[in-house]
């Protein structure tokens, strides 16, 4: 990993790398400056890290090589091929499980030991060596999280589900799912989240989960790949592709414990494309997690764990409380949604400018990122054992046994804090604990008297703020838990309003609130309400929970996207959405075809040093391959020119690589082709020409190209819209669309152009037809 990440900025025509940090941007700049035409060099930021970004190649390569091998292939090898995608799938469920469950004891045992030190100072009346302790141990825990991310790893920053959603999307998020980055995220989130900072690790274990798949299917690192052969199968990215969904399947289910709600989730929000098939393997795979997490409970039940008792793999449990209500309760419940999608929409907004200027702050480099990081852990130390002093302490209930109020423990839900024998400190009992057991104190039942309305204010203030600042830092960092903290707060605080006028238990209005704001920061709906359903094993929840969350995302889609895809924008990453823009209606590809560069094509068989001049001097991927003076069935006497496929940039270096050179021109037999190349041999991806040697006489040597060219690329005609081009781009993961003129005369390129990801984005549409920019606005409701 370099230790000085790299700028790059496009300028009109040259992209220049330039040493300063990729978040140095002005708070009314996007976080890259974009070369304003259709044909820009595409760049995003990854993790922390600026990089170059291409598509992935999620068509089917139909070249000879490929028909060979499929003709190839026995009934043993195919049912080989399908055994090994469930093998897959299980060691995927069973390595995150095991991860996750690493994680969570690592957790539980850090701050559980962390906060009986802290309760010993307390005890004792030693409140300054309390805080002093407690602030140390959350700055070297922060100090190891962020000084991996910035040094080691910068794609282990954040959730990493934005990267993931634009990687099934069918962007190339480099270095985003390394062992490394790997490694970094599992010790980064046992840092940040034993630190006490307002983050959770369920989106860090959805990037894990996608970790460990990428890794999987390719044999392991890059530098110590495993290549056996029957891993050849799983050297493509159509099949990473499904791994990577049945790993963020995996991580969501180890989080949650939810495992319908994590297959949901990969469907709803991280997928981009679907079928049965692999919905039976998501499934299977986060069955397997939930079985390694009921393991581990079992064993630890018996105390050989250490701390580890009811953190994050237990349930919040609300079934022990009836759920009655009646049609005044819609009505409350119909508020917690609307201010669900409130807040949601608020929050979104906010983060998007904290984010922004966190990028000023972050313009000096690796230094700058750590002091932020820092300085985020003491100010959250500082608020978490400070603010419970402004608390007045509560008496316990009589009904209550002494061993229950107050309770001197890390856990529980009368801590005693600073109070005398008998009193309770409510607000110690939120903030003076792991959010795991905060979210459990929270949303427990029958507790209706339990918290006063000023540490439920104070608490929910303290978490929006926290929230927003501590999420960009550079640690590992997801943004469920702190989003379901604050949504409990005001659920808990509507339940304390309505008091007697209302039949909802107290705990289940801090459940529905959660929910409404999650919904209404991520727009999920399905996913959520099954996560919900599975965390509180409360199926009488369900009638409810769907009403608040499609009154949330309702209101909140009026004002602004979710949360995932307002960092994506931010981040750059060409995510094609499922919705084109109206406007997109009133332009044809052929349109686009116009502003964009003349197409290159190549001759099927073709002269090297023509083919080393389109590599040194285009950066494209995908070039047409075309034979002229074909006569075709019908008879021409002229001839025609044929559009024999397109062959990828990777194709063309191989050949030159492997010297795949004639004297004269002609094209090869099949068993040529077979001696030379093979279908691992075409899988492979990163060659670059400048690793070529070609000699002089070598360059007036000859290529043939149609056995490494696909066939049966995807076309569209010219007069199609951009519209109906983007959705049919998307659904079958295209990297490459060749426009083809409507009308075919003598002599005529068969080839208008190409289309790409980045020409499908809206904003650099706009950017070639600056007209559709004025009027798109009054085209929104078309």
């Amino acid at each position: 990993m370099e230790d000085v990440y790299k700028l790059v900025e496009a300028e009109s025509a040259n992209m220049e790398e330039e040493e300063e940090d990729p978040e140095c941007n002005s708070l009314h700049q996007p976080l890259l400056k974009r070369n304003r035409t259709l044909s820009s060099s595409p760049l995003a930021i990854v993790g922390a890290k600026v990089s170059y970004i291409e598509s992935l190649d999620y068509e089917i390569n139909e070249n000879d090589l490929f028909k060979q091998d499929w003709r190839s292939r026995s009934k043993v090898q195919v049912l080989q091929y399908i055994f090994l995608k469930w093998l897959l799938a299980f060691l995927v469920g069973l390595l995150t499980g095991g991860i996750a469950t690493l994680i969570n004891l690592a957790v539980e045992n850090i701050t559980g030991y962390k906060l009986l030190a802290v309760v010993k100072y307390i005890e004792q009346g030693r409140y300054l060596m309390g805080f002093v302790y407690m602030a140390g141990a959350n700055f070297l825990l922060t100090l190891v999280a962020a000084v991996l991310v910035v040094c080691f790893a910068p794609t282990a920053a954040g959730p990493g589900i934005p990267e993931i959603k634009a990687y099934l999307n069918g962007v190339d998020t480099p270095n985003m799912f390394g062992a490394t980055t790997l490694f970094v995220k599992i010790i980064g989130s046992i840092g940040a989240v034993s630190a006490g900072l307002d983050l959770g690790k369920e989106g860090p274990l959805v990037h894990i989960g996608s970790c460990i798949a990428s890794l999987l299917g390719q044999g392991g690192p890059d530098n110590y790949r495993i290549r056996w052969r029957w891993l050849r199968y799983f050297n493509n990215d159509r099949d990473r592709r499904d791994l990577i969904t049945c790993g963020s399947s995996s991580g969501v289910c180890a989080a949650f414990r939810a495992p319908v709600g994590g297959v949901l989730f990969a469907l709803e929000e991280v997928a981009t494309w679907w079928r049965s098939a692999l919905l039976w393997r998501t499934f299977f795979s986060t069955a397997v997690v939930v079985v390694v997490l009921r393991a581990v409970m079992e064993y630890c039940k018996s105390g050989n764990c250490g701390l580890f008792g009811k953190g994050g793999l237990i349930m919040f449990d609300v079934s022990g409380v009836s759920v009655r209500y009646r049609l005044v309760d819609i009505v409350p419940v119909a508020v917690i949604g609307v201010l669900g999608g409130l807040l949601g929409s608020l929050y979104n907004y906010v983060l998007h400018q904290v984010l922004k200027v966190y990028n000023v702050i972050n313009k000096k480099g690796k230094l700058h990122k750590l002091l932020l990081s820092l300085s985020v852990s003491i100010f959250t130390s500082v608020c978490l054992y400070g603010l419970p002093f402004l608390a007045k302490c509560r008496p316990c209930d009589s009904s209550l046994a002494d061993s229950t109020c107050p309770t001197n423990g890390r856990d529980g839900n009368f801590k005693q804090f600073n109070c005398p024998d008998g009193y309770y400190n409510d607000l110690a009992t939120l903030l003076l604990t792991t959010n795991d057991d905060a979210v459990r104190n929270i949303f427990s039942i029958n507790t209706s008297s339990e918290f006063n309305v000023f540490s439920l204010v104070v608490f929910f203030a303290l978490y929006c703020i926290l929230g927003l600042i501590t999420f960009g830092i550079a640690v590992p960092s997801g943004l469920f838990l702190p989003i379901i903290l604050m949504g409990s707060a005001y659920g808990r605080l509507l339940g304390l309003a309505m008091g007697p006028y209302t039949h909802i238990d107290q705990g289940l209005y801090a459940v529905l609130g959660a929910a409404s704001l999650m919904a209404g920061s991520m727009r999920m709906t399905v996913s959520l309400c099954v996560i919900f359903l599975e965390l509180t094993n409360n199926l009488l929840l369900l009638p409810i929970t769907m009403l608040v969350l499609l009154i949330a995302k309702t209101v909140g889609d009026c004002f602004n996207p979710s949360i995932y895809e307002i960092i994506l924008e931010l981040k750059g990453l060409p995510f094609l959405d499922a919705h084109p823009e109206p406007w997109m209606r009133n332009i044809t590809v052929g349109e686009l075809a116009d502003v964009k560069p003349a197409v290159v094509t190549l001759n099927g068989i073709e002269k090297v040093r023509n083919i080393v001049e389109v590599l040194k001097n285009t950066t494209h991927n995908g070039f047409p391959v075309v034979d002229c003076g074909v006569t075709p069935p019908t008879g021409s006497p002229n001839g025609a020119t044929e559009l024999h496929g397109l062959i990828l940039r990777a194709h063309l270096i191989l050949a030159l690589k492997k010297k795949w050179f004639q004297q004269e021109r002609r094209r090869t037999e099949e068993w040529e082709v077979r001696e030379k190349f093979s279908s691992i041999d075409l899988a492979e991806r990163g060659a670059t020409i400048e690793e070529v040697t070609v000699t002089k006489d070598e360059m007036e040597m000859y290529v043939d190209l149609h056995p490494l060219t696909n066939t049966t690329p995807y076309t569209v005609v010219e007069s199609m819209s951009v519209a109906k081009a983007m959705v049919l781009f998307r659904q079958v993961g295209l990297r490459h669309m060749l426009i083809l003129p409507k009308y075919q005369a003598a002599g005529v390129s068969p080839v208008v152009g190409i289309l790409t990801r980045q020409d499908l984005i809206a904003h650099n549409i706009l950017s070639a037809f600056p007209h559709l920019e004025r009027s798109k606005g009054s085209k929104k409701g078309n």
